[in-house]
């Protein structure tokens, strides 16, 4: 009994001391923010309080014994599985502003080359100036591990169209003829196309997942 008494008035110090620790007097639980469980209050000379041993536990903590000393040692909440954290907010946005200056890109050389409107260098930067800043926004907004994973896979889109751009505006430079069809079986274009998909699919979910067609 001496030993119990001894424990409980420690743990009615500790009351005081212990950062995060919550108590409940109509419960007559203890509860500690981080820690799962609960632990019983006893209320004793005017005082509630807790048996070290029991605080010890939902700590997921250990006593030592050395003398007349009691050393509690707390490790921390036990460690818990990483959960898939999805894409935060302001990442989604810029993402999809990326996407729509990437698809205005490519909706602008399909025309011209459907059209045999004149492509050149000056023209070109218009989009890729926009597209480009809104991608590096997206990098920047990029803040979990899914967002900073599709923030490659949105940089490898914008490079696809750079390199579908370059090559259109290549062969107009070179006075090669261009069919007005000469995009719908383009190995870029149908690369370029997959990625979009597979990107939107992600947002629509807010979940990342790879399936190669980024790459």
């Amino acid at each position: 009994m001496r030993r119990r008494s001894f424990y409980a008035k420690l743990i009615c110090v500790m009351f005081a001391v212990v950062p995060g620790v919550a108590h409940s007097q109509q419960g007559k639980t203890l509860v500690i923010d981080g820690h799962p469980g609960q632990a019983p209050v006893i209320e004793t000379g005017g005082r509630s309080c807790v048996e070290i041993q029991s605080l010890a536990s939902l700590t997921n903590g250990s006593l030592s014994f050395n003398g007349n000393q009691i050393t509690l040692s707390m490790h921390g909440a036990p460690a818990s599985q990483p959960q898939n954290q999805g894409f935060s907010k302001e990442f989604l946005n810029a993402a999809i502003e990326a996407m729509s200056e990437i698809r205005e890109w490519r909706s602008a050389l399909q025309s011209a080359v459907r059209y045999g409107f004149p492509t050149n260098p000056d023209w070109v930067n218009q989009y890729r100036g926009a597209a480009t800043s809104s991608v590096r926004q997206a990098s920047v907004a990029a803040s979990t591990e899914s967002d900073q994973n599709a923030a490659q896979l949105v940089s490898n889109e914008l490079s696809f169209m750079q390199q579908l751009s370059d090559k259109m505006v290549s062969a107009r430079k070179s006075l090669s003829y261009i069919a007005p069809d000469a995009l719908d079986n383009d190995p870029l274009e149908k690369k370029l196309l997959n990625c979009a998909h597979s990107l939107a699919a992600m947002a629509a979910s807010n979940q990342f997942h790879d399936d190669g067609s980024c790459h």
